[in-house]
């Protein structure tokens, strides 16, 4: 029986850790009837999504007060260590958290369990198997959704369920496995991409909404490509 794990669930500015930010980190850790709580705001140093907002509540001025993402990645690596996770599709969480700390060349290897495939084995007859439609499903109080403590408690009171009712009968279900993702590390943009890039946004009047300084090498290309794609480039003697 896992008697020590931390639940964890993150906001992001989207959906793919590679291209997309943390926006908001948070965690409980069960330690044989003691708990913890962890919570950390992220400043994603980009702007956020009106769609975004609109799912979690957070809004700029909010992000804008949080810390560094490699600080709250560092503080919750820290937070859970010695312990495996648990999380709602957890390898989603993971990957922004390994790809932020491998960005700033720490590692990040853990075991986990994912409440998310156990909800596809043991609740077959629930129609879906989101976080929201899974508490509504099993009576799972919440104050909130879409936000990330909030949204560890309710994956943690989704975790107890599912361990009362099917442990006994699978107990291997209920074992943390290694967390497989790979990650290739995203060093920051040099200072001639950065140059280039805010040339380009200033002749073709593009608001980048995002602070340069702040870019990866690969995130700066990509930006790059997507104005010179649809804008061209500047014309020679200008």
């Amino acid at each position: 029986m896992l008697e020590r794990y931390v639940v964890v669930d993150l906001e992001m500015t989207g959906l793919h850790a590679r291209t997309d930010r943390i926006l908001e980190i948070g965690a409980v850790k069960e330690e044989v009837g003691k708990q913890e709580i962890f919570h950390r705001m992220v400043n994603p140093r980009m702007k956020i999504s009106k769609e975004v907002t609109e799912l979690t509540g957070i809004t700029a001025e909010m992000a804008q007060k949080g810390c560094e993402p490699e600080q709250a990645a560092a503080e919750f690596r820290d937070f859970a260590e010695g312990f495996p996770l648990v999380g709602h599709n957890l390898i989603y969480d993971y990957s922004f958290l390994k790809q932020c700390l491998v960005n700033h060349g720490e590692t990040f290897e853990k075991d986990g369990v994912d409440t998310l495939k156990l909800a596809r084995k043991f609740l077959p007859e629930a129609e879906k198997k989101t976080l929201d439609y899974l508490c509504a499903y099993l009576q799972i109080a919440r104050t909130k959704s879409h936000r990330a403590l909030e949204d560890a408690k309710a994956t943690n009171l989704l975790f107890q369920y599912l361990r009362e009712r099917f442990e006994a009968q699978d107990p291997e279900a209920f074992l943390p496995k290694p967390l497989l993702y790979r990650v290739k590390k995203q060093g920051p943009a040099s200072a001639r991409q950065k140059k280039y890039l805010k040339e380009l946004a200033d002749w073709h009047k593009i608001d980048l909404n995002v602070e340069l300084d702040s870019l990866t090498k690969n995130e700066a290309s990509r930006m790059t490509d997507k104005i010179l794609w649809a804008y061209g480039k500047i014309p020679s003697g200008s």
